[in-house]
């Protein structure tokens, strides 16, 4: 594996703040698996479940407990690695959370990406760095096309307007600091609805379909018919890294905003969601009250991915039915001793999907 993406990350010293994060904990394991030398900064995990933990992680990487708040703990622990590549994504990533706590969830997407910015800004070492947002940081208008990456940012919940806040302080950034040769290349992606083991968040679909079955209880819908863009954890992954890779290797023209969304035929509903992981397996069961008073969550967002496909040759390698397969067994799979392990097992037999599609950065190795 570590001759994937021309072994651009090999001995490389690589930040990811928000390591203890689902999204994060995967990126560290892919990271590692490529040879990387990874250092984590994020608040402690949140759980014993959380993926971080059960794959032992703090055993594999080096961790160091941080808030993102912190600007000044975080520039120290900048000029410590010296790191050649940083990955942001520490942040307050839930929507009703933020309904519940918007201050924090303010402070920490919008002062957390100020205060990654501005260690790279202070950093001799960073080549290349990398922001990850969301696909809810654009201005929501119900659209049935996909939102490219040049329609207006904005947001409706305190989450959403965080993020796109966060994508607006990023070209903020890039516009006024990075823009010369010699300046750190930097980008923001932004994926879909992320799914996948490990995941063990409050108020998230998947993980409370499978604390359910935990529980033996039935899973509440709150929003059944809401359509999202699903896609498993390494989707968005895989882009991330082979823009990394393009940022380091090949510099500016990479620089800017990036979709790493499904497929268009990957928009299904909760309620096609939910069903399909019963399905696959063989357990659990639903139910919804069409009648309940609800907090405002778009009903309907899809992305415009011509960009990455067109510019940079990404394209997911999953379609709707194998990621919520890799997610079920992703599950599954952490009643085993070696979590580490299965995860990197799932990361390889995705590989071998991408290279067997013929997908451009599953074939890009030093061979």
């Amino acid at each position: 594996m570590n001759k994937l993406f021309n072994g651009v990350f090999g001995n490389k010293k690589v930040i990811i703040t928000g390591d203890t994060g689902f999204k994060g904990s995967w990126l560290a394991i892919w990271l590692k698996e490529l040879g990387a030398d990874v250092f984590g900064y994020a608040l402690p995990p949140k759980t014993p479940k959380d993926n971080f933990v059960s794959a032992n992680l703090h055993t594999i990487i080096k961790h160091e407990d941080g808030d993102v708040r912190d600007g000044k703990h975080l520039l120290r622990f900048f000029d410590e690695v010296k790191p050649d590549i940083a990955f942001h994504l520490a942040s307050q990533p839930l929507v009703i959370e933020s309904y519940e706590n918007p201050h924090y969830t303010f402070e920490t997407n919008l002062m957390g990406t100020v205060n990654f910015f501005e260690a790279i800004r202070n950093s001799q070492s960073v080549k290349a760095a990398i922001n990850v947002t969301s696909d809810k940081c654009y201005q929501n208008y119900e659209w049935t096309r996909g939102y490219n990456e040049t329609d207006a940012m904005g947001g409706k919940d305190p989450y959403s307007a965080s993020k796109g806040c966060s994508e607006l302080i990023t070209s903020a950034y890039l516009n006024s600091f990075f823009q010369q040769e010699g300046t750190c290349n930097i980008a923001s992606v932004r994926a879909g609805n992320v799914i996948g083991g490990g995941d063990w968040a409050e108020n998230r679909i998947v993980p409370d379909f499978f604390r359910a079955i935990e529980e033996n209880g039935t899973l509440f819908l709150r929003y059944p018919y809401s359509t999202r863009p699903w896609q498993h954890v390494l989707e968005p992954l895989s882009g991330y890294l082979f823009l990394g890779a393009k940022l380091l290797c090949e510099g500016k023209e990479y620089s800017g905003a990036w979709n790493f969304g499904p497929s268009d035929t990957n928009n299904f509903s909760v309620l096609d969601l939910v069903r399909s992981m019963i399905e696959i397996a063989q357990k659990g069961s639903y139910k919804f009250d069409e009648k309940m008073e609800k907090l405002h969550e778009a009903s309907f967002l899809r992305l415009d991915i011509s960009k990455v496909i067109n510019f940079l040759g990404w394209r997911p390698a999953l379609n709707f039915r194998e990621s919520v397969k890799f997610t079920v067994n992703g599950y599954l799979d952490e009643k085993e001793q070696n979590i580490y392990e299965k995860r990197k097992q799932q990361i390889l037999y995705y590989i071998k999907l991408a290279y067997e599609k013929n997908i451009e950065w599953a074939k890009s190795n030093s061979n």
